[in-house]
């Protein structure tokens, strides 16, 4: 698996790739259907043609119109997006090596040749068109969605997805709250739901601690680990302090003001951690955990994609391997659980994220929003880090 940086750009993280696991065989495409007629083939777009500073973004009106190879695939007309940490560490060529593989498992394409590249993974928007074993949607609905780091993005007018990747918009968001939201929604609930076990069942009376917690990700497990009965532990600076106790933090714990590791002495050990933050923290935010109890620390920060931009891929694989392994063991050892978590893509998932904001259980978190002509601002701002909340562009 495989992870990008995110939130202050430390490697913190959250995206998976499933790298060793997706199939290496390119599949053969199916009939190709034209999103539209032939009479326009292009739309608008923020690209880049090389990695960089933030000046490689560019604006076109010619970029080609996405089409649908597969019959699962839909096309959607992306009526607002985001910008996250990850697109920032993409714009500057973090992870290249792998996502590229990703891109071409045959090796065909030479380096290069993934642009222009088109960043951007949160959209929210109308489906346009879909393919032929597509059930679940129809031209016309109202969906949201998180896109692949090594599919194109969703800077731009329209952008196609995979059906199981998709989940139809809560009816309770406008087009831009809505976008502001898949992509950290679904990084969080790898963490806390797929990698820690954590549910509406089991989660009553359990106590959590959140590394990082005024972020997007962060902002995000607040308030679904609240809904399902958890007491909330947040570490934060202090001018987030207010944010992470109206989303429902039941301590706050200011960084700043001393000592993190002594400030948490003073509270009771923890069932759960989640890392949105990594380095120094991982060495000794474990030890405020229940020993022997089943208590879990998972962090959103791992070095895959780094090792392997520095190493390739087979040295960075084992490289890898090696590295989680060993921490895994050191801490199984110490009588607690030490985990890795990662973004996945899961329409499914969106699902259960959209009941719990038409129920009122969570509420997207927006900083700034920006017109689609002011996509560069938006990734500096981003750059900027200590976002207290997420960065929304509206497209239409």
């Amino acid at each position: 698996m495989v992870l990008l940086k995110t939130c202050a750009f430390g490697r913190n993280a959250c995206i998976a790739v499933c790298f060793w696991r997706s199939q290496m065989v390119r599949k053969p495409p199916v009939r190709e259907i034209s999103t539209t007629s032939p009479k326009c083939t292009v739309m608008p777009a923020w690209v880049i043609d090389k990695y960089g500073k933030n000046e490689v973004l560019r604006f076109t009106q010619n970029m080609m119109l996405p089409i649908i190879h597969y019959p699962n695939e839909v096309i959607i007309k992306v009526h607002a997006a985001s910008v996250n940490p990850i697109d920032v560490n993409m714009r500057s060529g973090y992870g290249a090596t792998a996502l590229n593989m990703k891109r071409d498992p045959l090796h065909i394409k030479t380096k290069g040749e993934e642009f222009p590249l088109t960043l951007g993974r949160d959209v929210s928007g109308v489906v346009m068109e879909c393919g032929l074993d597509v059930r679940y949607f129809k031209p016309g609905d109202d969906v949201w969605a998180a896109v692949p780091p090594w599919k194109q993005g969703t800077l731009s007018e329209f952008v196609v997805v995979s059906g199981n990747e998709v989940s139809h918009k809560p009816r309770s968001l406008t087009h831009a709250q809505a976008a502001s939201l898949p992509y950290v929604a679904l990084t969080a609930w790898s963490a806390v739901n797929k990698v820690g076990g954590l549910n509406d069942k089991n989660c009553p009376g359990k106590r959590v601690l959140i590394l990082g917690a005024s972020g997007g990700v962060g902002t995000f497990a607040i308030q679904v680990l609240k809904a399902w009965g958890a007491h909330v532990t947040a570490v934060c600076s202090p001018d987030a302090s207010e944010l992470v106790r109206r989303l429902g933090a039941d301590d706050v714990v200011d960084y700043r003001s001393g000592s993190t590791e002594e400030q948490l002495k003073s509270l009771k050990p923890f069932d759960f951690i989640l890392d949105n933050v990594g380095g120094s923290t991982e060495t000794w935010a474990p030890s405020f955990l229940r020993k022997w109890s089943g208590a879990t620390y998972v962090t959103l920060v791992t070095p895959f994609l780094l090792n392997v931009d520095q190493l390739g891929l087979a040295d960075g694989m084992l490289q890898t391997g090696v590295t989680m392994g060993s921490k895994a063991l050191k801490h199984f050892c110490q009588g607690v659980h030490y985990r890795w978590a990662f973004f996945m893509a899961s329409g499914p998932a969106l699902d259960d994220i959209a009941a719990l904001v038409d129920a009122g259980k969570i509420q997207p978190v927006i900083e700034e929003t920006f017109p689609f002509s002011k996509v560069p601002e938006a990734f500096l701002k981003v750059e900027r880090g200590h976002a207290r909340g997420k960065t929304v562009i509206n497209v239409v």
